[in-house]
């Protein structure tokens, strides 16, 4: 069962929100690194392409879900799983920007760059990525990044479409600069006695890329 959906983009801390609504009790949540953990679920994720989705069936055994490709079914989800609260990860939207091009645009323009652990994603969601990326930015990954103004638009459509789609009582608009008080107050669980976590920054990120392969 399903008690946290997460409907923030790509880079806007979701790595960081999986380890927190863990720590928080939320676990496992799904995030595309459990796809290339568990390369298997590949092809239960392709699949969400081809009808009715059996959400039930693709996040079986998960508590959360963050990220893409969770993230962009942020509204069937809402409506699979009506009492799951939502979280929404945003951060100024040109910074979000750059890290998106330097990270999962590179990945996906050039999937020759992906670390080892994330061939099997590339490869084995090629058109569902390709699908996701089209439906959020009217280009594919094969074309250039899109412009600037673009994106940033694109990114407030989404934070504007999110929030005017669910009641506002069940959406947390949040900045992972926050900490742990306004999401342990959102989902109604205790602070924990140390710091909110902080994993792969844009930095992380880029050397990731980069290390020899």
């Amino acid at each position: 069962m399903i008690d946290v959906i997460g409907a923030g983009l790509p880079r806007t801390g979701t790595t960081s929100l999986k380890a927190a609504l863990e720590r928080l009790g939320f676990a496992p949540c799904h995030h595309m690194q459990d796809i290339a953990a568990h390369p298997e679920q590949a092809q239960q994720w392709s699949q969400t392409l081809n009808g009715p989705v059996d959400w039930t069936g693709v996040l079986r055994g998960y508590r959360a879900a963050v990220d893409w490709p969770s993230a962009h079914f942020w509204r069937p989800l809402a409506q699979a799983y009506p009492d799951a609260k939502v979280i929404l990860t945003v951060r100024d939207p040109h910074a979000w920007y750059a890290s998106l091009r330097d990270t999962v645009f590179a990945l996906l323009h050039d999937p020759g760059t992906a670390p080892a652990e994330f061939q099997p994603v590339v490869t084995g969601m090629r058109p569902l990525l390709d699908h996701i990326w089209r439906d959020t930015f009217g280009t594919t990954p094969a074309d250039p990044m899109p412009e600037e103004s673009h994106a940033v638009e694109m990114f407030r459509r989404h934070t504007a479409d999110v929030t005017g789609a669910l009641p506002a009582d069940r959406v947390l608009i949040y900045e992972a600069g926050q900490g742990w008080g306004a999401l342990c107050d959102f989902l109604g669980v205790p602070v924990p006695d140390e710091p909110y976590p902080r994993l792969n920054d844009r930095q992380a990120a880029l050397t990731r890329l980069r290390e020899p392969r």
